[in-house]
């Protein structure tokens, strides 16, 4: 595998960081005037013209600083050389709908694959102004300090967050069940809308786990890199290898990753049991 110098890596993630700040200046100047919005052809599954333009200074930056590498950017898909081992996933308005709403939680991912595996990434919060940044070995920081996950080691103390997927209302496999089970045993499920921040929120320590499935590339490239750098795990629901293109992600501390997904297991019996105990 292709081992990038540590200047290379600042180069890099300087770049990612030059992009996402751009485009959050963008989304900002958006924020509340937006004239069109259009479904993609899932129900909530939004793109308005933040998106876009956002997205085009995104691909101006890389194309002028690194036109040799591949790019894989939510709303043009997949862009440059077809060889190369570099593949930068954007994406440029992470929370659409919550932005479409005026609703404050969204942001810019920007993230680096170097032969598939993530190896640097920044998320941009425009709203709280916030800076995400890793790169491999270098470590995570928030607004350049440096973070790392919470300490919490039990489930039962644990703040959780995930999120459900475009295709919910067409699927029996919508993580409601796991939802129920989790709000249940823990101090509490948060369902933010933005996956992205849901990663770098675990990389602060701010949450203590999070899982999702029907997740696309561009949605946590960024982030498993920033929580891996800030000493949390990520894997398959299973804790397998992560694959990123399967959509379902298991990301924690590392402390309660293990009970987190023998949890997700046990969520769809106890959910039958409990309507079974107390019908409705």
């Amino acid at each position: 595998m292709h081992k990038p110098s540590q200047n290379e890596l600042e180069t890099l993630l300087e770049i990612a960081t030059e992009a996402v700040m751009t485009a959050g200046v963008i989304l900002q100047d958006l924020w509340g005037k937006l004239e069109r919005i259009e479904e993609k052809g899932r129900p909530g599954d939004l793109v308005t013209e933040a998106d876009k333009t956002a997205e085009a200074a995104i691909l101006g930056i890389l194309h002028r600083r690194v036109p040799q590498h591949q790019v894989l950017a939510e709303e043009s898909g997949l862009l440059g050389v077809a060889k190369s081992d570099y593949l930068w996933v954007i994406d440029p308005l992470d929370g659409t709908t919550n932005y479409a709403h005026s609703y404050p939680i969204y942001a810019v991912s920007v993230g680096l694959l170097i032969e598939g595996i993530p190896q640097v990434g920044a998320i941009y919060d425009p709203f709280r102004k916030e800076l995400f940044r890793a790169a491999k070995g270098l470590g995570s920081t928030l607004n350049y300090r440096p973070i790392r996950v919470s300490k919490t080691t039990e489930l039962s103390n644990s703040l959780l967050v995930t999120g459900f997927p475009y295709d919910r209302q067409e699927t029996q496999d919508t993580n409601y069940p796991e939802f129920c089970y989790l709000t249940h045993i823990t101090q509490g499920v948060r369902r933010a809308g933005a996956a992205a921040l849901d990663l770098a929120n675990v990389a602060c320590g701010r949450l203590d786990g999070y899982w999702e499935r029907g997740l696309s590339p561009w949605d946590i490239s960024a982030g498993i890199i920033i929580l891996e750098e800030a000493g949390g795990k990520i894997s398959a629901y299973d804790e397998s290898t992560l694959i990123i293109e399967s959509g379902r992600l298991l990301a924690t501390n590392g402390h309660i990753h293990h009970v987190l997904s023998q949890a997700l297991d046990e969520a769809l019996p106890w959910l039958q049991n409990f309507y079974q105990v107390k019908p409705f």
